[in-house]
């Protein structure tokens, strides 16, 4: 009776574990890599740079004493102005935002002066869960001493992902452990 009740222990476990490890999807610091919530970064090139899907999630990182990020509408956006326009509040300096619905996403700093400095972000978060697949390496050919060369150049790298201050990582350790839980169960 303990062997059946621990292998369907385990197989909810593996169960939740892809259930999450499909759901979850990346981690976007705003700014990153070379900036963060502050008044040096361009959010507009920032914002421009990264592909969001539903299911990601926005990492805001600033110092409390001198920031926080207000969620405002369209309107709120435009003008700068989170008065009667703010959707949600966040004031920890490490917040993380989920992305749950595909559509526009617009944020201020509700500091006075910031907004109109350039510290407001607008997002558009796209429905379809996974990116497409980047167009396969051309071939670059050339004559050299008369014979006809050709490099393939090297697979795009997950650098540009890197680059965006993008985590992938939590995705990645819950599948190898419902792998894991998956072996342990069929060995019980």
């Amino acid at each position: 009776m303990a062997a059946t009740t621990t292998r369907a222990f385990l197989l909810a476990i593996v169960s939740t574990a892809a259930l999450l490890g499909t759901a979850l999807g990346a981690s976007y610091t705003v700014g990153a890599p070379g900036g963060s919530w502050d008044l040096k970064t361009n959010y507009t090139r920032w914002g421009s740079g990264v592909k969001l899907y539903v299911g990601d999630q926005l990492r805001f990182q600033y110092a409390v004493a001198e920031h926080n990020v207000l969620e405002v509408t369209k309107s709120g956006y435009n003008t700068c102005n989170g008065s009667n326009n703010t959707v949600a509040t966040y004031q920890t300096g490490n917040d993380t935002i989920p992305l749950a619905a595909a559509g526009s996403r617009y944020f201020i700093c509700g500091v006075p002066g910031h907004c109109a400095a350039g510290m407001k972000l607008q997002v558009n978060v796209s429905s379809q869960q996974t990116p497409p697949p980047p167009p396969p390496p051309q071939q670059q050919c050339r004559m050299r001493k008369g014979k006809l060369r050709c490099n393939r150049p090297a697979s795009p790298s997950s650098s540009a992902s890197a680059a965006a201050g993008v985590d992938r990582s939590a995705v990645a350790w819950l599948r190898l452990a419902a792998v894991v839980v998956a072996g342990l169960v069929l060995l019980c």
